[in-house]
């Protein structure tokens, strides 16, 4: 595998590749207050004939890392002391992140004409499933870890939209940031939706753990074994 930068639909980005032609593109949005080198690593021991794009969200956080949209930390804070949350009836503003990830998602597809998994941990998880339900985007899987539901009411009016889609989600029955309910909330969601849900639940925390990430390898070859 390779990894070198580049930069599309105005995301940086960070490409991994294999040094054969691969077969599938895989594009992985990292969470709130991280960076693409957070989840990079892994794509190069998968083992998979993927090209891995990792972009960068624009906007920085105060301890270094990246977000997708603001977020108010003092409020975030506050809610954590509370325990484990469910974000299923908030609404943050992420409209033009969304439009952007949708320029960089048709990027690649007429950069790299193939099949195409789109992934998102945490937020990343969210702002995925925003850009499936409210944009015109072409995606033939996806993979949540670690995630939930926000604005709700908008997204179940364009629910049908999922219908026979495969997606794989994974949630950590100790996660102490998004509460395990959140995530079968949401994996009940999609199910109402028609999605073919794949459903990883595991024994750790807000995290993708290896057991996942080989669920993930399989969900991909999976994908991989039935003709386009």
């Amino acid at each position: 595998m390779r990894e070198y930068p580049l930069t599309l639909a105005g995301l940086v980005t960070t490409v991994v590749e294999p040094q054969t032609r691969p077969l599938v593109n895989v594009i992985v949005l990292h969470g709130y207050a991280m960076s693409p080198a957070d989840l990079s690593p892994f794509a190069h021991s998968l083992g998979l004939s993927a090209t891995f794009y990792f972009p960068r969200a624009p906007r920085p956080t105060e301890d270094g890392g990246w977000t997708w949209w603001n977020v108010d930390r003092n409020r975030r804070a506050a809610a954590l002391a509370l325990g484990p949350r469910d974000l299923a009836d908030s609404s943050p503003d992420r409209q033009l992140i969304r439009e952007q990830v949708r320029n960089f998602v048709h990027d690649i597809n007429e950069r790299e004409p193939r099949r195409t998994v789109l992934c998102g941990f945490s937020q990343g998880g969210m702002l995925s499933l925003d850009l499936l339900l409210m944009e015109r985007v072409h995606i033939d899987a996806v993979a949540l870890f670690s995630s939930c539901l926000i604005d709700e009411v908008t997204w179940r009016a364009r629910l049908g939209g999922l219908a026979g889609l495969p997606m794989l989600l994974s949630h950590g029955l100790q996660d102490r940031d998004l509460a395990f309910s959140a995530g079968e909330r949401l994996r009940d969601f999609l199910i109402d939706g028609g999605a073919k849900v794949t459903w990883a639940a595991f024994d750790g925390g807000h995290e993708i753990p290896l057991q996942v990430w080989r669920r993930f390898k399989q969900f991909v070859k999976g994908l991989r074994s039935h003709p386009a």
